[in-house]
């Protein structure tokens, strides 16, 4: 009988749990919306914490690209971005944030991986000084909930299959740091696109008690040589292509991006303040300064 009993007790109970309530599902940010569409963009930016350092990193390949020839692998690269963003406020935008940043590239031999102190240039049998990128600041304008015609921030992204996908596009066309007077008469201007597809989980980003996410980044840079290649007016340019991801701080990077931290880059440990209002460095201006005070060979 004992066991008869629990048989029909069990029966008994199964309704019930059959009409037990299903778990609530947790609210994630509507990109719908331009006050959360702004907050899932400053956290694949940055963190929604003030001053909070995030470490971007990605490793990839640079090519050549001349006409009548086939592509040619350059270099392996390893980059890094130490960042962190401040919370901006103006009367007509409303509520926004700032992005400051420091940012390293290497060039690595692509057969034995270290660090290129000098190159060989194929095309012109020249031995040059390779110089890295090192850029600092690169900063960002501030990005508001509104523009200055009060229309409403959109951030240009969409939530497919539990993914949060937001490419974006910088096409580069401004006056050349190591041109002359005369670039709007005979050229020469920098010419450029960089383009950056950042992705995350949903479930990640999207969720409002979470101050920082763990987004993923594609980049690819489509350039003119670069001065250091001492390539004069050869036709030609160059294709990078690299993944990459944030990661839990400077001492997580590859041994390699440690090492030259350490030893050539340590403010690269850390972002710039937030309040930085020095102007963005560019391949082109860290290149004339390093020829200026003498690191670069002038060009034979």
């Amino acid at each position: 009988m004992t066991k008869i009993w629990m048989f029909a007790a069990a029966a008994c109970m199964a309704p019930l749990v059959a009409m037990a309530a299903p778990a609530k599902a947790p609210r994630l940010l509507d990109i719908a919306k331009p006050e959360e569409a702004l907050q899932v963009s400053r956290k694949f930016q940055c963190s929604m914490v003030d001053n909070e350092p995030v470490v971007y990193h990605w490793s990839g390949r640079g090519y050549s690209r001349v006409p009548g020839e086939p592509d040619r692998l350059l270099f392996n690269l390893e980059g890094m971005n130490v960042r962190a963003c401040v919370t901006v406020n103006d009367p007509v935008k409303g509520v926004g944030y700032r992005m400051v940043s420091r940012e390293l590239m290497l060039y690595l031999d692509p057969k034995t991986g270290k660090v290129l102190r000098t190159w060989d240039n194929p095309w012109t049998g020249k031995s040059v000084d390779v110089l890295h990128i090192a850029n600092d600041p690169v900063n960002q304008r501030p990005t508001f909930v509104r523009n200055d015609k009060g229309e409403p921030f959109t951030i240009g992204a969409r939530v497919e299959n539990g993914r949060v996908f937001m490419p974006i596009e910088v096409p580069l066309f401004y006056t050349n740091p190591l041109g002359g007077d005369y670039q709007p008469y005979v050229g020469n201007q920098y010419h450029a696109m960089e383009i950056f597809d950042f992705n995350a989980e949903a479930s990640d980003i999207l969720d409002p008690k979470k101050a920082t996410a763990q987004p993923a980044v594609a980049w690819v840079r489509l350039a003119q040589w670069l001065p250091w290649m001492q390539m004069n007016s050869r036709a030609g340019s160059l294709v990078f292509n690299a993944v990459g991801q944030t990661i839990k701080g400077v001492d997580a990077l590859p041994q390699v991006l440690k090492d030259e931290i350490a030893t050539n880059y340590p403010v690269y440990r850390t972002p710039p303040p937030g309040d930085d209002t020095r102007p963005n460095e560019t391949s082109w201006t860290y290149f004339k300064k390093a020829v200026e005070a003498g690191r670069v060979k002038p060009a034979r």
